[in-house]
């Protein structure tokens, strides 16, 4: 199993960017996906998660209006559109995938991914 996550980058306050996952080495439809995110001296967090079949998403409050998830089943990709970043944005953002995902973003969480990616770097000044 595989997933490479890519389009971090450095952005100032406002700005966005659209992160990507794509992921191999197992039947990428079956699976829910999710985003993560941990910065320096926190825990990780679920920021958003989608079931298998594009159903509702799911997101934590603070992101909420910002950020959309969705994926793209025929090429095994899973998205995060990130909008109006604050500094408080800042973090390693993780593609995970698993069976439970609505339960990732509930506080505390319920359950943990299977699968997760090596992480791309968003830096919000």
């Amino acid at each position: 199993v595989q997933l490479v996550e890519s389009g971090g980058g450095s952005v100032q306050a406002g700005g966005s960017l659209r992160l990507s996952c794509g992921a191999s080495g197992y039947t990428y439809s079956s699976y829910c996906m999710g985003w993560f995110r941990q910065d320096i001296g926190k825990e990780r967090e679920a920021v958003a998660a989608i079931w298998s079949d594009s159903g509702t998403p799911y997101y934590v409050d603070s992101v909420k209006g910002r950020f959309t998830i969705s994926r793209d089943n025929t090429n095994n990709t899973l998205y995060l559109q990130v909008n109006n970043l604050t500094p408080e944005d800042t973090a390693m953002y993780y593609c995970a995938a698993g069976t439970f995902c609505s339960g990732w973003i509930r506080s505390p969480p319920i359950g943990r991914p299977l699968y997760w990616g090596q992480g791309t770097q968003v830096t919000v000044s």
